[in-house]
């Protein structure tokens, strides 16, 4: 019994053989590999191209042709390849997953080629049953003349007839597949649509493919024919990019790289676009339209422009519907990055009108390569736009006219401080906008010399004049009852002389102020246990400022005031003109707080009316 048990044990299981529900797997690739059913045409040509493909490597002077005869319901492809034999046809086309590309199809002297071939996945005529119910193949092979045409028909149910057919059914070499449409599917059969399809699919095609009578490649591909003049080649390739994309380019891009097999252009967008907008470009694979939506192609800076190209290195995924990542795609991508910064600075060394159009448009592109490129930055100094308080202006220029180059990191500050910092002699970048501080902090790394310094209140009130401290000191009592009336709200209250006169309050305030007032109003809405974790993080860090202008007139009546009610009210109202002045966003507190000096106001006016 024991030894029974370990003959028993010992003995190889009988081997099983997957079960494949055709239907089911139709379904998952229409549902989930594929974009669109359209891809089964996609399919039909590369099949039809590789098959010519692999007869010219044995039969270089072999016809090259491809025709589609579409009709309602019906689509009928006719290719001039290499063709299947009986064996063949059981081996390729009844076993999924088999590739003619990877089995002894192109073992005879052909792998050598196999570069050369659109198809790496094996999936060929299974893509069709997207949209036939039924699919019938006829074949006859070039490298066994001999051998009878075969056909092969299969069903969507997953059943195939294999026959022979007398030689006069198939004279020539080659393969013609018929399809039938499934129910719901014959629009995709129709001859409008096939055409359409087949040009977009294959109009870089290298060999002779109609549809009827209509011509599909159209060859050499716009950025690889010859020109009379630049300005014509740039006239042919407008006409190509709004043909495509649908706008006219501000320019266009060589993007040939001969070492990694890419030839093709890019088009510069017309209009500005976000730089979080995911960029799409065609791309063909060896002719073969691959994507019209690669994300990948391009740094992520470049998403001012579009591309279109040809390639014979980079790697489809499984669908053959996007790129995949490995490291071919990121030594291409690093290349083309290099030809549009090439682009770039060829612009800024020999045509600045053409750069200043671009710039005026796609200056944040520029921008954001120019953040981890010192070369770019210092080639484009000269032509970068910034906000300033002398206006739209270079940074080279900028740093030309002042010693010291201030900036702040939010738009909120700089618009609490240009007017007065421009009125005081103190340039200032707005540092607000994507990407400009740390351009702005880079500035001495590719300008040496340049002093950067980010400008804070203490900056600011430092080049404001003192008021004489015998003024000061008489203004004591005005000054007490606005500090007592703005201390609830975390603000000082300083005065000082400045210009332009017309500004009678300067609301100052940084992050650290803003940080700390912030947890204050958090501490006064929580509870006990979270007002005391909140209180042990309160910080040494000043508050914000009202600084008074002492040379305002408005200043001098309000401080000649002696109702101490009065001067709170005029205060209150100084505090919210400045904060709207600075374009803060207000907080519920400073609502109420607008709201009950405008209201203090109108009581004042009105009882003082009454009292006359």
């Amino acid at each position: 019994m024991d030894s029974q048990t370990s003959q028993s044990s010992q003995a190889s299981p009988s081997p099983h053989t997957f079960q494949v529900d055709l239907r089911g797997l139709v379904d998952l690739l229409s549902h989930h590999l594929y974009s669109s059913p359209k891809v089964y045409l996609r399919e039909l040509l590369q099949n039809a191209v590789d098959a010519i493909t692999a007869r010219r490597a044995e039969q270089p002077d072999a016809p090259a042709r491809v025709r589609l005869h579409a009709q309602e319901g019906t689509l009928r492809v006719e290719d001039s390849g290499v063709g299947l034999t009986e064996a063949d046809v059981h081996t390729l086309l009844a076993t999924i997953g088999r590739s003619s590309k990877r089995a002894g199809a192109l073992q005879d002297g052909l792998q050598e080629v196999r570069s050369d071939f659109l198809g790496q996945f094996g999936i060929g005529l299974l893509a069709c049953f997207v949209v036939a119910e039924r699919i019938r193949v006829v074949s006859r092979s070039a490298r066994t003349p001999e051998a009878a045409p075969v056909e092969w028909t299969a069903s969507d149910d997953g059943s195939y007839t294999v026959r022979t057919l007398p030689h006069e059914a198939r004279p020539e070499p080659g393969t013609t597949v018929h399809l039938t449409a499934r129910p719901g599917a014959g629009e995709w059969l129709t001859p409008e649509r096939v055409l359409t399809l087949a040009r977009d699919f294959g109009s870089l095609l290298p060999y002779d493919v109609r549809v009827g009578d209509e011509a599909v490649t159209d060859l050499p591909a716009p950025w690889d024919r010859s020109y009379p003049s630049p300005a014509t080649r740039r006239v042919a390739l407008a006409r190509h990019c709004h043909d495509l994309f649908g706008f006219t380019p501000l320019d266009s891009i060589e993007l040939t790289v001969p070492l990694a097999g890419i030839r093709g252009v890019a088009y510069v967008l017309p209009s500005a676009v976000s730089p979080a907008t995911r960029a799409t470009h065609r791309v063909h694979l060896k002719g073969m339209l691959l994507t019209e939506r690669a994300e990948q192609l391009l740094p992520d800076w470049a998403f001012f422009v579009r591309c279109v190209l040809d390639t014979d290195s980079l790697r489809p995924t499984a669908s053959r519907e996007s790129l995949y990542e490995d490291e071919t795609l990121a030594a291409v991508r690093e290349a083309l990055g290099e030809r549009i910064r090439s682009w770039l600075t060829g612009l800024a060394a020999g045509d600045p009108e053409r750069l200043a159009a671009f710039l005026s448009v796609h200056h944040l592109g520029v921008k954001s390569l120019a953040r981890h490129d010192k070369d770019m930055l210092r080639t484009m100094l000269p032509w970068l736009p910034f906000e300033t308080t002398d206006g739209q202006l270079s940074l080279e220029e900028f740093a030309q006219r002042h010693p010291v180059v201030h900036f702040t990191r939010t738009v909120e500050e700089y618009r609490q401080v240009a007017p007065i910092a421009s009125a005081q002699g103190v340039g200032v970048v707005n540092g607000g906008y994507t990407y400009d501080s740390d351009l702005v902090e880079a500035l001495p790394s590719v300008r040496p010399g340049t002093v950067v310094a980010e400008l804070d209140t203490d900056t600011v009130t430092a080049h404001l004049d003192a008021v004489d401290p015998a003024d000061e000191l008489a203004l004591s009592g005005f000054l007490a009852a606005a500090r007592a009336r703005l201390d609830p709200l975390g603000c000082d209250v300083v005065l000082r002389a400045f210009r332009p006169l017309s500004v009678p309050a300067l609301h100052l305030d940084d992050r650290s102020a803003r940080h700390e007032q912030a947890r204050a109003d958090a501490e006064a809405r929580a509870d006990d246990l979270w007002a005391g974790i909140l209180g042990s993080l309160r910080g040494s860090a000043p508050r914000a400022r009202l600084v008074l202008n002492h040379l305002n007139p408005l200043i001098r009546r309000i401080s000649s005031l002696g109702d101490p009610e009065l001067i709170g009210t005029a205060t209150e109202s100084l505090y919210g003109q400045a904060l709207l002045m600075a374009q803060r966003p207000l907080r519920p507190a400073d609502s109420a707080l607008l709201n009950r000096a405008f209201m203090g106001l109108l009581e004042w006016a009105t009882n003082g009316e009454e009292g006359r």
